[in-house]
């Protein structure tokens, strides 16, 4: 075993009551069932381990069959790829029959079942992913997975540039677990070989690179790794943007929970027309480009605002934008020269994101004025807008003394008395 490592943390994996139960059903003469990938780097690292993947030397039938004899619940969700989902106690357990490459092309791969681990490790990506453990906790590494763990170091198994070639989003792959687990520069073979494949990222799927992305934000080294994506030029090839570095690594030191889309909106939108066209090029999905798109909107409005911002001017940005699109935009521009927020107007943040103020809403509304006699129509739109703007000026006050005020301010851009409003 490796300095650095916890053995003693898989040994109490292994030792769960209902991960035993699904390796004691699949328990047979002349058959093998393990822990493999990223369960067992994990608990060797001493971080937690939600999900358990196991693979076995048993056909998906029979794994099926046994899972079902010993009273647990047996679902084929990959029957095709040799996976069979063993529930334990409501806990689910991947199980897939070990496998053999016979032909890949960058997307896709031929396989075949096996019986050999040591075969199945081979067809890994990266040594750190290719740990596996038996029942015991006795732990398997025929790729140097676990002087590689423990070193920070994360490397392709066998040659780089045949690995990517199975399938090239291992080039964001190789990114993405050298900011979570590597420690330094990314291996020097890995960078030369990702970098050399680039002209494979152009045949992924948006959906699978914007997957990565997301992934790799909340990782520690992500400023790092983006720093190299941007110097490489595989960012732009991704993203058809220049990435904002200074930015993402100051969020990222600011302490906050990482949270992948705001670091994402950090790094690569400044402006509504990039959070469109992110849309575009990585498939954003709606809540996500919504979004990225309100915080460019209060960005821009923050950075456009009478240094310092006071509690009014706080006020007003949140009725106008949202709490939600000006707390990330506030994130985002931190440690910038523009905005500067006045100490109220911080207090006045902080009371509205504990709640302990509410968020002021505009308290007029169109079928209010209808029913004082205003009709439908673009007159009516410009009315409420002139009354918006005049409750926007007062900063945002609530009750009903207010209401009556701007029901006053919109009947008179509409030429009706405001008498008894």
């Amino acid at each position: 075993m490796s300095a650095g490592l916890d053995e003693a943390r898989l040994a109490g994996l292994c030792g769960r009551p209902r991960l035993r139960r699904v390796l004691e059903a699949l328990d047979a003469p002349g058959e093998e069932t393990r822990l493999v990938g990223g369960a067992v780097r994990d608990a060797l690292l001493g971080r937690p381990v939600t999900d358990i993947d196991l693979a076995t030397t048993l056909l998906p039938d029979e794994t099926a069959r046994r899972a079902a004899a010993a009273g647990l619940k047996a679902v084929p969700t990959g029957i095709a790829h040799g996976t069979v989902t063993v529930v334990a106690e409501g806990e689910p357990f991947e199980v897939t029959t070990l496998r053999e490459d016979v032909e890949t092309d960058g997307r896709h791969a031929v396989v075949r079942f096996g019986r050999d681990f040591a075969r199945d490790a081979e067809r890994r990506d990266f040594t750190v992913n290719a740990l596996s453990a038996a029942a015991d906790g006795r732990i398997h590494d025929t790729v140097g997975g676990l002087s590689d763990l423990a070193a920070g170091r994360v490397r392709f198994i066998g040659a780089p540039a045949e690995r990517i070639r199975e399938d090239y989003l291992r080039i964001l792959r190789f990114f993405r677990f050298h900011a979570r687990y590597g420690r330094g520069a990314p291996d020097p073979d890995g960078l030369v070989a990702a970098v050399a494949a680039r002209d494979g990222l152009d045949g992924l799927s948006r959906e699978r690179v914007r997957g990565e992305l997301l992934k790799l934000m909340p990782a520690p080294g992500a400023p790092e790794a983006a720093a190299i994506l941007s110097g490489t030029g595989l960012l732009q090839r991704l993203t058809g943007g220049i990435g904002d570095l200074g930015r993402l690594a100051r969020l990222a030191a600011g302490g906050a929970a990482p949270d992948p889309v705001l670091r994402l909106a950090a790094l690569l939108v400044h402006s509504e027309a990039d959070a469109d066209r992110l849309r575009e090029t990585l498939r954003l999905s709606k809540a996500e480009h919504a979004r990225m798109a309100a915080c460019a909107r209060a960005a821009a409005s923050l950075h456009g605002a009478v240094d310092p911002l006071d509690g009014p001017d706080l006020r007003r940005l949140v009725a106008r934008h949202g709490l939600a699109a000006v707390t990330d935009a506030a994130a985002i521009l931190s440690g910038e020269p523009r905005p500067v927020l006045a100490d109220d107007a911080r207090a006045q943040l902080a009371a509205f994101a504990s709640d302990a103020e509410p968020v002021p809403v505009f308290p007029l509304t169109g079928a209010a004025l209808v029913a004082r006699g205003a009709r439908p129509g673009p007159d009516l739109g410009r009315a409420l807008a002139a009354a918006r703007t005049a409750w926007l000026d007062r900063g945002c006050p609530v009750g009903g003394g207010i209401r009556r005020e701007l029901t006053g301010v919109a009947l008179a851009a509409l030429g009706l008395r405001a008498a008894g409003a």
